[in-house]
């Protein structure tokens, strides 16, 4: 499943990465007219809090899911709730911007990280497209304990 969200919606674009979706997130500039045409071409859900925006999107025959809750674990139980996550794609993409993360060796990332990330993980992954790496510090345990609850 493909997702676009639309500027309001920052931290459930960020979430939806972390469960390892495809998720475009617009950015201040881009006009409700943009965000059509993406979902469109690209065959994505649309996620909006625009009341506009979703009877726009549902005239184009786009399938659009409106948020009403400023809460993120609500936001996600709508959008998951008849989505099934794959566990395996989970932190499977780059949480700034949308790539594909890939394994990277340790002996890689010495100059790269933290001395002490360095000394302390094994497991690293990179994003070829930004030049961010990851690895499973103590953020990860507690995206672990959302993604159990949610």
């Amino acid at each position: 499943m493909k997702y676009i969200c639309d500027q309001m919606l920052g931290t459930l674009a960020k979430w939806l990465r972390i469960y390892g979706f495809d998720t475009f997130y617009a950015d201040s500039k881009m006009d409700d007219t943009e965000l059509i045409n993406i979902s469109k071409n690209e065959k994505r859900v649309l996620i909006t809090r625009d009341k506009k925006l979703v009877h726009q999107a549902r005239r184009e025959n786009i399938r659009v899911i409106q948020i009403t809750s400023s809460n993120i674990d609500e936001q996600l139980c709508k959008i998951l709730g008849d989505v099934k996550v794959d566990r395996n794609f989970v932190l499977s993409r780059c949480l700034i911007c949308n790539s594909e993360v890939d394994e990277i060796s340790k002996k890689d990332v010495k100059d790269k990280v933290p001395k002490r990330v360095f000394e302390n993980n094994e497991e690293f992954w990179y994003c070829p497209r930004c030049d961010k790496i990851y690895w499973k510090g103590s953020h990860y345990e507690k995206m672990l304990e959302k993604i159990q609850k949610i």
